[in-house]
């Protein structure tokens, strides 16, 4: 069984290290992230993802759910820790935080913990660096049913606070890896796998393109788009009708169009 205590200080050295996993470099240290929200911590208990610590506001409502998580949480040897809002928005970095918060061990993300043909649908990013747009690509994964995302090149930390609260839940849902593009393309040559970018180079519409699963959609960075070699060396591109004056979609909705157009071809 677990530990349950009560923690009252701001310079305590567990809301210490809570506070420090809201840095990349102290989240890669040690090989923690931080999650916040009932339905967020639920989320992730339902798929299979327990917090090693969890801090819980004192005075908060009752609720079954919130229960549940600590019951399950002190049964497999984790932490509880009762705060106060105060210290509890410390840790968060929010003045009105939630009224939980966990801290979890970060996933596998190589690329050798995905199985090609798992899932007809993965998607993936290259040099994504806005947080918000990549949990918003693995929220349209978790919408889709896609197998994840694989991040390509220099992206944001799909652990940051700022990603996992984007994500809405569905970094516990997703498969994620990380890895170069002189890393991915070689593994997904090595097996099935057609590769597909949204791009304006020799690009057919992407209402009438021959998706084939397992089928990998690939958008580029927020400001650049892909660079060149990357999109010629896609099975693939396809572009969207632009109707306005704008030039390009956002990266993240942009996977999203081509994730739901995807879906209806190859099936659920």
């Amino acid at each position: 069984m677990g530990a349950r205590r009560q923690i009252t200080g701001f310079s305590n050295p567990t809301v210490k290290f809570l506070r420090s996993l809201r840095e990349k470099k102290h989240r890669k240290a040690s090989g923690r992230f931080l999650a916040e929200g009932l339905r967020l911590l639920t989320d992730a208990r339902e798929s299979g993802h327990l917090p090693e610590v969890l801090v819980m506001a004192e005075g908060r409502d009752p609720h079954p759910l919130l229960a549940a998580l600590e019951a399950d949480v002190l049964a497999a040897g984790g932490e509880v820790i009762e705060t106060s809002d105060e210290i509890l928005g410390k840790i968060t970095g929010k003045d009105n935080p939630q009224a939980v918060a966990g801290a979890f061990a970060e996933f596998d993300t190589s690329l050798g913990s995905i199985e090609h043909g798992s899932a007809k649908i993965w998607l993936v990013a290259q040099a994504l660096r806005d947080p918000g747009n990549l949990g918003t690509m693995l929220r349209t994964g978790d919408a889709v049913g896609a197998g994840g995302l694989i991040l390509i090149d220099d992206c944001a930390d799909p652990f940051s606070v700022e990603a996992v609260r984007a994500s809405m839940g569905a970094v516990f849902t997703q498969r994620i890896a990380q890895a170069r593009w002189e890393e991915f393309l070689p593994w997904l040559r090595s097996g099935a796998g057609q590769l597909v970018a949204a791009s304006l180079r020799e690009a057919v519409d992407y209402r009438t393109a021959p998706y084939a699963a397992p089928c990998f959609l690939m958008v580029g960075n927020e400001s650049r788009g892909l660079p060149e070699a990357y999109e010629l060396a896609c099975d693939l591109r396809v572009t969207m009708p632009m109707k306005g004056r704008a030039d390009s979609l956002n990266a993240a909705v942009a996977g999203a169009v081509l994730a739901y157009e995807a879906l209806a071809h190859l099936g659920d």
